[in-house]
């Protein structure tokens, strides 16, 4: 990393310390964390934290993603990692699989797996870029991902029960309910609820023991992708079936 003249004099091995503690801060949290979310992750003071992620945007370590509402990983860090390969799951999700189900929608079509109690995307669609991504892992009752991992696993359930937008589940009645009809239905739903105008639809990835260890995701603009659409609810649960079992 090229040291520049503005990070404090005498202090560049805890600099360097430290920027490389904001650096797996973001690989943990994704694409999307915010400045504030990778603070907290790394332990790192708000401000020493905004001034070192700057000297990474600069020097192409990170980027920031297209909204400018958090940070992603750039080029000079995925060069260092070999290209960043994704841990090996439970279940490990044909490539082929996935991109024939992409060519078929026009939503943007993403892989998760649960381990530990937390979401872990796997497999992201290149030609949609995920915001929030952090919010997922951090507001599980927010998103069609977080819902269905809850449905399984309700004491996961944060409380209390955290308003993202005004569309957000925030009564436990309320979200016990929908983990319920999710639980019967085998299918989660999102509509504004971490993002205002993004919608989603969920369904599981199941082990050979029938434990659901992921999610196959469709998410798209609230409007336009259909939540409701039984015929999308179908197809989605006919390629998750095939990634896991060909995986």
């Amino acid at each position: 990393m090229v040291v520049r003249d503005r990070e404090p004099a005498g202090h560049e091995p805890a600099a360097v310390r430290k920027a490389l503690a904001l650096l797996e801060a973001v690989a943990q949290l994704g694409s999307g964390a915010t400045a504030r979310d990778i603070s907290r992750e790394s332990g790192i003071p708000p401000a020493t934290a905004y001034r070192l992620l700057n000297v990474l945007v600069a020097d192409g370590y990170l980027v920031r993603i297209a909204d400018l509402s958090g940070f992603a990983l750039g080029r000079r860090t995925r060069e260092l990692a070999g290209g960043m390969a994704e841990p090996v799951s439970e279940f490990r999700p044909v490539g082929a699989v996935v991109e024939e189900l992409r060519a078929r929608v026009r939503f943007g079509i993403f892989v998760a797996s649960y381990a530990d109690g937390r979401v872990r995307l796997v497999d992201r669609d290149p030609d949609h870029e995920l915001t929030s991504e952090a919010a997922i892992r951090t507001h599980l009752h927010a998103s069609a991902i977080g819902k269905l991992l809850l449905a399984q696993h309700p004491e996961l359930a944060p409380a209390p029960l955290r308003a993202v937008t005004a569309r957000t589940i925030t009564r436990p009645d309320a979200l016990t309910a929908e983990l319920t009809t999710i639980r019967a239905s085998d299918v989660a739903r999102e509509v504004d609820e971490l993002r205002w105008g993004r919608s989603a639809l969920a369904v599981p990835m199941r082990d050979r023991h029938r434990a659901v260890v992921g999610c196959l995701v469709a998410i798209g603009r609230t409007g336009r992708i259909g939540v409701d659409d039984a015929g999308l609810a179908q197809l989605l649960r006919g390629y998750a079936e095939r990634a896991v079992s060909l995986g």
